[in-house]
């Protein structure tokens, strides 16, 4: 997986490039909507396995999970209920593209459910995050950081600014 400090990249860089005007609840919404996929590692306390539908990057990482996260957020907000929908669903579904870029783990279950194979980008530069602040720690943390900052942040963010300045 990509780390849980580059994920936000998708949503902020989005929402900075939008230019639209919004809540900053909606903000921060957003931002932890990009973790929430990463919930699914709950599974191995039960004992399910990461290979499973229900295990880590299974079912959470699909867009039907997304797509129900946009729409449970569109009834909970007063904002436009079609651009909290589309941020928020994007701001979910970042998350298992940027999986989809790691060199490791099993892959991401995207088409899930009508499809439960684990699915990679053919590209494949973001150094995998181990699983554990402990495993963080360290030289390995500095190569998952330095690779998910040329590879995520730096061409999201970027992308964002320009985006900006063209619409201004």
């Amino acid at each position: 997986m990509a780390s849980l400090l580059s994920h936000p990249a998708g949503p902020l860089s989005i929402l900075f490039g939008s230019g639209l005007k919004l809540h900053r609840n909606l903000i921060l919404i957003c931002v932890l909507l990009s973790l929430l996929p990463d919930a699914d590692v709950i599974a191995f306390s039960f004992g399910i396995p990461y290979e499973s539908q229900w295990g880590h990057r299974g079912f959470s990482h699909s867009i039907v999970f997304a797509l129900i996260t946009g729409l449970i957020c569109s009834f909970c907000f007063k904002e436009n209920k079609k651009s909290v929908f589309i941020l928020a669903t994007l701001s979910t579904l970042s998350h298992p593209l940027f999986d989809m870029l790691t060199n490791g783990g099993l892959g991401v279950a995207l088409w899930w459910p009508f499809d439960t194979g684990r699915y990679f980008f053919p590209w494949r530069p973001v150094e995998v995050s181990p699983i554990g602040i402990g495993n963080f720690i360290g030289m390995r943390g500095v190569q998952v950081l330095f690779s998910e900052f040329l590879i995520l942040w730096l061409p999201l963010m970027s992308l964002s600014f320009l985006t900006k300045r063209l619409r201004q």
